[in-house]
């Protein structure tokens, strides 16, 4: 008994750091994946440097978007889940 006192705390500070850290970082992960998944042509979206555009084209790992200035060419891990989330619930 004495020795499960004392692994006591490390065990509990390890439920809170997964809980409060671990947990929510895998949560946004999956999302962030979900997202970048279920992109489809047309779709408006924000980049996480801050471009805006709209889906042109898509290939497995990348995606062609139009801007105002014209066409580029990004990585999907580069388009941002919150600010594109955001974008689509003003319009």
């Amino acid at each position: 008994m004495g020795q499960l006192s004392q692994f006591a705390p490390f065990l509990l500070m390890f439920v809170v750091i997964y809980f409060f850290m671990i947990r929510p970082q895998q949560k946004r992960a999956k999302n962030e994946k979900e997202f970048e998944s279920n992109l489809k042509v047309g779709d408006k979206i924000i980049t996480k440097s801050g471009f805006h555009g709209k889906v042109v084209e898509l290939a497995e790992t990348t995606v062609v978007i139009e801007t105002m200035s014209g066409k580029l060419k990004l990585e999907r891990s580069a388009i941002s889940l919150e600010l594109s989330a955001t974008l689509n619930k003003k319009a």
